[in-house]
Parts: C-alpha cells; structure tokens; sequence
C-alpha cells in the first residue's frame, strides 16, 4: 500500500514510521525533514491545499500524523494547534478525496477526555469526548472534521485514540510489575497504525490504543475485535 504520512518528521512518527516501512511504501509530508532520508519526501505545508493535493496523488491511503506546536499557552501555541488539529485535519483529508484516496487513519489522543485519565474509567469508545484543554479540544474537533468527511465523501477513517507514545526502550525501564501503566511502546502502537491502515468499517470508527495492558482503566475490547489489536508489551519482574 502507498501511504501518505502527514507529519511523518515528527517525534510519534519517528518511532513508528521505521515498522510501517517494512509492510508498506511510505510517503512523507511535512515542512521539516524526515529523520529517515530513505522516504519519498515532500515538503509543505498542511494549510496549502494545492501542497496537499499534489502529495496525495497516486496514494493509496492517508495517515495524518501531523502536531502542532506544544507550548499551548502562547499565541503561536493557539494558532497552531487549531492550525494542525482542525484545518489541516480537513485540508488534508479533502485532498486525499479529491486523489481519489478512500481510507485514512488521524493520530488523535485520549486528551480528548478531561482530567487525569488514570481516575476515569473508559468502558468503551462512546464516552462523550469532554476536554476543554486547547489540545484536547482541538483534537476532538480533528475527529468531528474526520466524521464530517466520512459522510460527505465516503470515507473510512479510523481515529486512534493514543497514548504516551514512547520507545520500547523507555516503558520497559520506566514500566514495573503492580504499577498501571498507559503508555504505549512503539512497537504496540506500529500494530495499532498498521490494523488501522488494512480495517475500512463502516465510516468513521473510534479506538483506544493504550500500553494499559490489564485494562485498569481502558477498555480496549474494540480494538481487539475490529482491528485484531491489544498491547502485548509487559513489564519485566
């Protein structure tokens, strides 16, 4: 599958992008350079449309990946994570329509919930999105542009729903036996992307992806019986 990666220079996509190489040909744009000089790579912005467009073609699927930046309190940290959260949310899968591209996968995060995720309980998907915090509202207005493209264009887009995305490396020796965890090794999460680029349902779905690996507060069940997926690292004793 030829994959267009919106955001593939960024510190997520650098985990995962070195795994979805190996099942798929990669196509990278962003305005900074990919880490990995091996990607097909094209350089733009994600509120440039004609940009977009030009990347799109002759891909197959869409996987946006795209963060604004993260100092949230400032002016610039407002634009740009309505910039990159929302607008090029739509941009983006508008051009991958006008491609010709009918599958995408949006990076969101478990954000879009408020509060400190370890003292909620997340049963299933359906849990209304809550966050005001400028991230995580900006994120649950990406999911509601991926479900209006869903039923204006015929999409299938599945939102990944992340969770402290970090290397392998780091969870094991942060990670310990009796200690909830949920973030999520980039092994894992590479599994998740990759379930996600190969499952089309019906329209726009929703998935947990957690590292919470005994389900103390994150129901992945979903995830399990759509895309075939649930953590699989463990803390060593």
């Amino acid at each position: 599958m030829r994959v267009l990666v919106i955001g593939g220079s960024g510190y997520v996509a650098g985990l995962v992008l070195p795994f979805l190489a190996e099942k798929h040909t990669l196509r990278v744009f962003d305005l900074a350079l990919p880490t990995n000089p091996v990607y097909d790579y094209h350089q733009g912005s994600i509120n440039d449309p004609a940009a977009l467009l030009k990347a799109a073609e002759g891909m197959d699927a869409l996987l946006y990946m795209a963060m604004g930046i993260l100092n949230w309190d400032t002016d610039e940290g407002h634009n740009s994570s309505f910039d990159v959260n929302v607008k090029g949310v739509y941009l983006a899968l508008r051009a991958a329509h006008l491609a010709g591209i009918s599958h995408a996968v949006y990076t969101s995060s478990m954000s879009v919930y408020e509060g400190d995720l370890f003292h909620r309980h997340f049963h299933d998907e359906d849990i209304a999105p809550d966050c005001s915090h400028l991230y995580g509202l900006t994120k649950r207005m990406g999911e509601e542009s991926c479900r209006a493209a869903s039923r204006t264009w015929g999409m299938t887009i599945n939102a990944l729903r992340l969770c402290l995305p970090q290397s392998e490396e780091r969870w094991l020796a942060e990670t310990k036996l009796g200690t909830p965890t949920i973030a999520t090794t980039a092994p894992d999460l590479a599994r998740a992307l990759l379930a996600a680029l190969e499952f089309k349902g019906a329209g726009f779905e929703a998935f947990t992806i957690s590292g919470d690996y005994e389900q103390t507060c994150m129901n992945m069940s979903k995830a399990r019986r759509l895309l075939h997926w649930e953590p699989l690292a463990r803390p060593v004793a």
